[in-house]
């Protein structure tokens, strides 16, 4: 069973949910997931969590500040600092994923994993395959992205 929802979506947004769902604006929840399908995410999960540490810790040597006073020209200069700032947002990028992976992780452990936080329905086999950090299911998700 999904944990209680979540309250990170406001209100209007849940209730656009809710009236959607009264206006059958919506095909059935997937089902849960399987013991089986549970245990192939959780080891993809812990594969993503790993390869996603190891970026992690390979791009911060390209993330560190330019120095300044190196005997290069203006335009070497100006040329890395643009490649640090890329850095910086790939690892930002790869920091909040690894977090999220991470969050499932947690979640897979305490058997609560694979529900919506929004609307507790099952988020489904197929989106957790794709994306396994997922805390919303693809109607919630795009209901949010749609109602802002």
């Amino acid at each position: 069973m999904g944990a209680a929802p979540l309250m990170l979506c406001s209100a209007a947004l849940a209730a656009s949910i809710a009236a959607r769902q009264d206006a059958g604006m919506f095909a059935e929840p997937p089902e849960e997931l399987t013991e089986a399908q549970v245990v192939e995410i959780g080891a993809e999960l812990r594969a993503l969590r790993d390869e996603l540490s190891a970026a992690f810790t390979d791009g911060a040597e390209h993330a560190k500040p330019v120095d300044l006073d190196s005997p290069i020209g203006r335009v070497s200069r100006i040329d890395a600092i643009q490649m640090q700032q890329m850095a910086k947002e790939s690892q930002y990028r790869l920091r909040d994923r690894l977090i999220a992976v991470k969050a499932a992780i947690e979640r897979l452990e305490d058997d609560d994993y694979g529900f919506c936080i929004v609307c507790d329905d099952p988020i489904g086999y197929a989106r957790l395959k794709v994306a396994p950090e997922s805390v919303a299911c693809i109607r919630c998700k795009t209901l949010r992205e749609r109602d802002g």
